[in-house]
């Protein structure tokens, strides 16, 4: 794992610890907050699996030691001020103890039990622009796995190229809005190509991470 900051550049509070922000790697979901003294900074680094400091308990724990859930660190990134951290990571599994993906799964102005641990409310929160793409893949993930009866993409994904059809005739109708039909149009057509996109990922097992790594190659 690359060093995650300069020696002496994390600035640590007046009881030694320091915020970190766990984030999905390819996402850029918001996974939980909590805390790093100087110890558990140092094991994150040395092991490359998130280690945080417990403040009601007083020790080091190993994030997802005992539920397998580890969370391996990419990068470390420390901000303007030097006394907060996004650790971002790739999760082996939900972050949060509740067993939801994000300890981040209720909605402040929502219906969901206020009280600690209590389980999300259907519907909530509403879904934010940059999860659409990561929760596309996850869906399209379930439906190959699971397979239910009527899925559109799971006929897809049992017709190999019929999936390459559909995306050619996609991109042809999103090019042709481009050129006459309102944005509106245009981003419903894009939004038909990204979802064929998709399943053509996923019907070859590349992930979408795979492509987005070759953008960030090619801004180097």
């Amino acid at each position: 794992m690359e060093q995650a900051s300069p020696p002496g550049a994390v600035r640590f509070d007046e009881h030694g610890l320091v915020p970190c922000v766990m984030q999905d790697w390819r996402t850029g979901e918001v996974l939980t907050l909590a805390y790093m003294n100087g110890e558990a900074l140092e094991r994150t680094r040395e092991t490359g699996e998130v280690h945080f400091y417990s403040r009601s308990r007083d020790e080091i724990w190993h994030k997802g030691q005992t539920s397998g859930n580890v969370q391996r660190v990419r990068q470390i990134r420390y901000d303007c001020d030097a006394d907060a951290l996004v650790a971002l990571v790739e999760p082996g599994g939900p972050a949060c103890h509740t067993g939801e993906r994000s300890c981040f799964y209720r909605d402040l102005d929502g219906s969901a039990d206020p009280a600690p641990d209590a389980p999300p409310a259907d519907g909530e929160p509403a879904p934010a622009v940059y999860e659409a793409l990561p929760t596309l893949e996850r869906t399209l993930l379930d439906r190959r796995q699971r397979r239910p009866g009527g899925s559109y993409t799971v006929e897809l994904l049992d017709d190999p190229p019929r999936i390459a059809d559909k995306l050619r005739e996609e991109a042809d109708e999103v090019s042709r809005a481009a050129g006459s039909e309102s944005d509106e149009r245009v981003a419903e057509e894009a939004a038909d190509v990204l979802y064929h996109l998709h399943v053509l990922l996923v019907s070859r097992g590349i992930s979408i991470a795979a492509p987005l790594e070759v953008l960030n190659g090619r801004r180097r």
